[in-house]
């Protein structure tokens, strides 16, 4: 074959990639192809999950360093929402996708609806404690008045309207589950583009939009999420991909649900672990005052955006190991970890190069500000010599979610971030004298351990005899 040839043969696959086939089996054929087909549409997803935190934060740091400040503090407590919600979805791709692979399509659309009861569950729950008690959140992450003031609505806004957070999360896990990835990307496409038009518009009130401030951010991201949700259960229900969900099916089944929850627990502990660790380094970096907050801040942001092919790549391995363990086929799902496992380490190699060549003038599109550029910065080079061990680990982390042994990267997550990164972190940057900096390289440290840790676990196959 001719180079023009693998040209406008790698074309066609990433248009039909982007069109989505519900027609197409991934456990058979080409493994490289079914990834391909798989991986595209959960890349673009991803990136477009990050794309809510990068708009928001860009936009928001033209009203200064506090509010920047607003949105970190908010946005380290609310991931243990998204520990939660992402905990669920990965119990829902891993039961949905088992099904698709076993060819039960009943059983999947009916696991798919004790999902949603799930998620109205947990949505109404954190939903009620985040609108009664958000001065209390802000408070004890270590805000000071001037931030609280600033950002007590915001906070407010953004727990409330926790359930489009959810159940975005939790749909579209059915839809990549089910290897309907292209219908998840266009909710989150259609969800980012609705915020990236209506974030201005509120913040700084543009036209006839009232002009919010910080709280604008929150607004403009709920009502984009919750048109993407709208989207996505308006396929679920209307029976254009793969699962449709009927009357019938949601009724309450314990056994599934209990089933689901199983699976889920160990998802939401690895990442309330992760989560947990994260808001515990946050309150030290805060001590350090804004501007080490807001800095901070940014890298993750940037960081989070950049690797997120790298998280799609790895969501994908997730569904073709569910989706090959239920067709009887565990070593194609092993050799399909292996293989995404290779393309994440050499795209977060990419990712580190330009991280460190680029760092400047990254950081300079969020901020000029002097107390808080070179927190960012530091941050950025430190996370980049890291980026590789961490993304070859990803898709062996969710190898074992997908094949619904979601305790093994629970107890890798413990030892990493509890057992290592948190003392780490304390003993750098207070008991040392590091400040900020020890934060970032405790962080750096305990990324690399979960791909060193992750490897022979995953040698061992023990993933492969899990009952889903």
């Amino acid at each position: 074959m001719t180079a023009t040839q693998k040209i406008k043969s790698g074309w066609q696959l990433f248009k039909q990639a982007l069109a989505g086939d519900s027609n197409i089996n991934y456990t058979e054929g080409s493994v490289a192809r079914v990834t391909i087909l798989l991986a595209i549409p959960m890349i673009l997803e991803m990136a477009m999950e990050s794309v809510f935190a990068i708009v928001d934060i860009f936009f928001v740091a033209g009203l200064g360093t506090e509010a920047v400040a607003v949105v970190g503090l908010t946005e380290a407590v609310i991931t243990l929402l998204y520990a939660i919600a992402i905990g669920l979805s990965i119990g829902a791709t891993a039961m949905v996708a088992r099904r698709i692979g076993e060819d039960d399509r009943e059983g999947a659309s009916i696991a798919a609806c004790q999902v949603i009861w799930l998620g109205v569950f947990v949505s109404v729950t954190v939903g009620l404690i985040g609108i009664f008690f958000a001065r209390d959140i802000l408070q004890f992450m270590g805000a000071d008045e001037a931030v609280i003031e600033n950002g007590e609505m915001y906070t407010r806004i953004m727990f409330g309207g926790c359930f489009s957070i959810v159940f975005l999360f939790l749909v579209n896990a059915i839809f990549r589950g089910a290897g309907d990835a292209t219908i998840a990307m266009r909710a989150l496409w259609l969800a980012n583009g609705i915020n990236i038009v209506l974030d201005p518009c509120f913040i700084y009130g543009i036209g006839p939009f009232p002009e919010l401030g910080v709280t604008g951010a929150a607004v403009a991201t709920n009502i984009g999420r919750t048109i993407g949700v709208i989207y996505g259960l308006y396929y679920l229900i209307g029976g254009k991909g793969r699962l449709q969900l009927h009357l019938k099916d949601m009724a309450l089944q314990v056994k599934i649900v209990l089933s689901l929850i199983r699976i889920s627990i160990g998802g939401i502990a690895q990442f309330l672990v992760a989560t947990a660790s994260w808001v515990f380094l946050m309150s030290i970096v805060s001590s350090f005052g804004s501007g080490p907050v807001a800095g901070y801040t940014i890298a993750v942001r940037v960081v989070m955006f950049t690797i997120l092919p790298a998280w799609g790549l790895s969501n994908a391995a997730a569904t073709l190991v569910g989706q090959n363990l239920g067709a009887g086929l565990p070593d194609r799902a092993e050799i399909t970890t292996w293989q995404i496992a290779k393309y994440n380490a050499l795209y977060m190699a990419l990712v580190a190069v330009a991280l460190l060549i680029w760092d400047d003038p990254i950081v300079s599109m969020f901020s000029q500000e002097a107390d808080v550029v070179p927190y960012a910065v530091q941050c950025l080079q430190i996370f980049a010599y890291g980026l590789v061990v961490w993304g070859f680990g990803m898709a062996i982390i969710q190898a074992f979610n997908g094949a619904g042994d979601t305790m093994t990267p629970t107890y890798i997550n413990i030892f990493c971030f509890w057992i290592v990164q948190v003392p780490l972190a304390y003993g750098l940057a207070l008991g040392m004298g590091l400040g900020p900096q020890g934060v970032f390289w405790a962080v750096f440290v305990s990324d690399c351990l979960t791909g060193i840790v992750g490897l022979p676990l995953f040698m061992r196959g023990k993933w492969k005899l899990r009952e889903v």
